[in-house]
């Protein structure tokens, strides 16, 4: 969960998430290249005192100046590229989950499971314990499986809503009449929060999203506690 000492991306709980940091670093590592050379020669050309009166083209420095930024933009989109075709991968899912975005909280539903399926309300202040975070806990949270793959398929019932939970790396339109999909990979225990991230309505700040990743076998147990 991000806090506010957090200036970087949450730490990734999903392998999606893992590639999407590497891919962060690694433009950020580009940029700043270019940052750094960009004003070495600026500063060189404001503290240069040689004039060239008859200096009319200079095809090499134009060749050079057209070719860098094509190969940079390259080594930018190749991993770009990679990372796109894998957040639409999607190898045989274990288990499918479905969201349904609602004025102004959310329903999900177990397809795999028979008549597994609930509403999720944000917790008002008067209910929270004192270990619950104000705002982010729910009554009922989402309970997934680790290290399986899992399908997200989200809807909406009545406006746009965004179903996003930052660090699974994981943000699905929810749009009425429209079903979008997508697949995580959770690779670690522990509980996940995130927000509806498409403005909804008066009330569009309070309706979080809480999930909780656990093993396989608690999983199982769970299922048969519902």
């Amino acid at each position: 969960m991000a806090t506010w000492g957090n200036t970087m991306t949450q730490d990734a709980n999903s392998s999606l998430m893992e590639q999407l940091v590497f891919f962060h670093d690694h433009t950020i590592m580009i940029l700043s290249m270019i940052t750094i050379m960009v004003m070495y020669i600026m500063i060189s050309l404001m503290k240069n005192v040689f004039i060239n009166r008859y200096l009319l083209e200079g095809q090499t420095i134009e060749l050079m100046w057209t070719l860098l930024p094509a190969i940079t933009l390259i080594f930018i989109a190749l991993p770009s590229l990679r990372l796109l075709y894998m957040i639409d991968e999607m190898n045989s899912p274990s288990i499918t989950l479905k969201v349904i975005g609602h004025q102004w909280y959310w329903s999900y539903e177990y397809s795999d499971f028979p008549s597994i399926e609930f509403d999720s309300y944000m917790k008002p202040n008067s209910e929270l314990s004192s270990m619950e975070t104000r705002l982010m806990d729910v009554d009922n949270r989402t309970v997934l499986p680790m290290n399986n793959q899992v399908r997200i398929m989200v809807t909406a019932a009545d406006v746009l809503h965004s179903w996003a939970i930052p660090t699974l790396g994981m943000k699905i339109d929810a749009i009425p009449g429209r079903l979008n999909q997508g697949n995580i990979n959770i690779i670690r225990p522990g509980i996940m929060y995130g927000q509806c991230s498409e403005i909804c309505g008066a009330n569009h700040s309070f309706m979080p999203i809480m999930l909780e990743s656990i093993p396989t076998e608690n999983f199982l147990k769970w299922i048969k506690s519902m």
